[in-house]
């Protein structure tokens, strides 16, 4: 399979089948999140694995959408925002980095057949306070991840695009 052809068939999963992911497969993926490139290699995540039944529950609380309570892992990425690089205006380049990593590890989950959903819009303080995370370390994203039920799901609807003279622009805007 071609990168293109990768990068096609991901696609945020919204509904999961009931199967668990293999622990090799899981590792893989987050194998592909921690290799991925950062600013400086300053490499400021950590990565919190939820498949407990009990605490993919409470983890929902923070983002109440019943079908993602249904993944049979949710993966809790955070920025460490003392390790982050900070460019010389003070620009913090953690939220990128972090970004870099999940999209490592949404099209590694996809070449392997598994799928995800990149969720941003949560209740992060609620997410802190559930795991404890130190003052430093920011939940950024909510990765749910498992089998996609594409008999339910609407795979298609990611491959609309703007057409590509509208957003590649030559020498100027």
């Amino acid at each position: 399979m071609t990168f293109l052809e990768l990068a096609k068939k991901r696609y945020s999963v919204r509904n999961y089948l009931i199967k668990p992911v293999e622990e090799e497969k899981l590792m893989y993926v987050l194998e592909t999140g921690r290799i991925a490139p950062s600013t400086a290699n300053f490499q400021p995540w950590h990565f919190i694995v939820i498949k407990e039944n009990e605490m993919v529950l409470q983890i929902g609380n923070a983002y109440p959408r019943k079908w993602f309570t249904e993944a049979p892992v949710i993966l809790v990425i955070c920025g460490d925002h003392k390790k982050g690089w900070k460019r010389a205006d003070g620009k913090d380049h953690t939220d990128i980095d972090i970004a870099i990593a999940v999209d490592h590890m949404t099209l590694a989950a996809a070449e392997i057949g598994l799928g995800t959903c990149w969720i941003c819009n949560f209740d992060a303080k609620k997410i802190s306070e559930l795991l404890k995370l130190p003052d430093n370390l920011e939940p950024i994203v909510l990765l749910p991840l498992g089998y996609p039920d594409e008999a339910t799901d609407l795979a298609a609807r990611h491959l609309i695009r703007n057409d590509f003279n509208k957003v590649v622009h030559w020498e100027r805007f």
